[in-house]
């Protein structure tokens, strides 16, 4: 018996208020845990969520999938969709819990970043090159 939850969840698509852009970055993206290279990508994504910083999503084809472990950590975002959650293990042996999100079927506003990962900036080291 649900009280009064329909389990529909609410789907926010971006405005001029709230805008969110995805647009290639352009140029390297290196991710380093324990100063091991997880990820090297020419073709990473820029999004930029309103007044958020930028997040770069690299495809997973550039990733050390490896590396990666999957966690049972889930989150649910009304203009993203759902995201999973990665660990990594470094070769040298350092597991960073939940280091990676991802949204594997973003909503349509985002889809491009579908088969992209991201890596938060205080569990991972990234740096994009100069342009």
């Amino acid at each position: 018996m649900t009280h009064g939850h329909s389990g529909k969840r609410p789907i926010h698509i971006p405005t001029d208020e709230y805008p969110i852009t995805v647009t290639p970055t352009g140029r390297q993206v290196t991710v380093r845990i324990g100063g091991e290279i997880i990820a090297d990508s020419a073709n990473a994504l820029t999004l930029q969520e309103s007044n958020h910083p930028a997040v770069q999503y690299i495809p997973l084809s550039d990733v050390k999938t490896d590396l990666l472990t999957r966690t049972q950590t889930a989150s649910y975002c009304p203009f993203k969709g759902d995201a999973a959650y990665y660990s990594v293990t470094t070769a040298a042996g350092q597991t960073v819990v939940d280091a990676i999100w991802t949204y594997e079927q973003p909503f349509e506003a985002v889809e491009q970043i579908a088969g992209h990962v991201a890596f938060y900036p205080d569990k991972a080291e990234i740096s994009v090159a100069e342009a």
